[in-house]
């Protein structure tokens, strides 16, 4: 790799957060390979999973040494009753999920009866998409500080359902416990989901 890249006028120190110029394709490339290409919120891949038919959970046990994580879910439906999509974490790598100790609070957009719901003390992490077998939902979430051992681990929440209606759901959770928290489990509280959904994790690269 050259160690001159097109900066105009001239070459600055080469790293992130000083790398001002205009660049050819090739330098761009050169730059981000080098880790040295100032590209803020870059999303890397960690997981894809896809859904089962009776999945009840989908769990993703390597999270990386990221503060922040993506989660992103397509085409999820439920086997029958009305169900929420939403997540526990895990202590102890994925061997167990915590059921208890969970804060909440989300807004649920409908064109009848909209509503704000709250807990201080719930057995699950938010919920996203209000489904049935007629719906299919679709959303994201972000978590943070999870492997953080001093800080409390917490996300915000934006999904979508659709069948004879529309119903958008968002929010943000918490659980109030300050440890680290190495896996992650996406499920529902009362079914099961059906073949056909993808769900990937992504970690958000951090600069010193």
């Amino acid at each position: 790799m050259s160690n001159e890249f097109g900066y105009i006028p001239e070459s600055p120190e080469q790293s992130f957060g000083n790398n001002k110029g205009i660049f050819t394709p090739k330098d761009i490339y050169d730059l981000t390979r080098a880790d040295k290409y100032t590209n803020y919120g870059q999303l890397e891949f960690i997981e894809t999973q896809t859904t089962s038919d009776g999945t009840t959970a989908v769990n993703f046990i390597s999270l990386g040494d990221y503060n922040v994580h993506f989660m992103v879910w397509d085409s999820l439906s439920a086997t029958s009753a009305e169900t929420n999509t939403c997540w526990r974490l895990s202590n102890d790598g994925g061997s167990s999920y915590i059921s208890s100790g969970y804060q909440y609070a989300a807004a649920f957009q409908r064109p009848v009866n909209p509503l704000q719901e709250n807990s201080t003390s719930t057995g699950f992490m938010g919920f996203a998409n209000n489904l049935s077998s007629l719906s299919t939902g679709n959303g994201y979430v972000y978590f943070y500080n999870l492997l953080d051992s001093t800080k409390y681990s917490f996300n915000t929440f934006h999904g979508i359902a659709s069948s004879n209606t529309v119903t958008a759901q968002m929010g943000s959770s918490v659980l109030p416990t300050a440890e680290t928290h190495n896996a992650l489990q996406l499920t529902c509280n009362t079914d099961s989901f059906v073949a056909g959904a993808t769900i990937s994790l992504y970690g958000i690269k951090e600069y010193s």
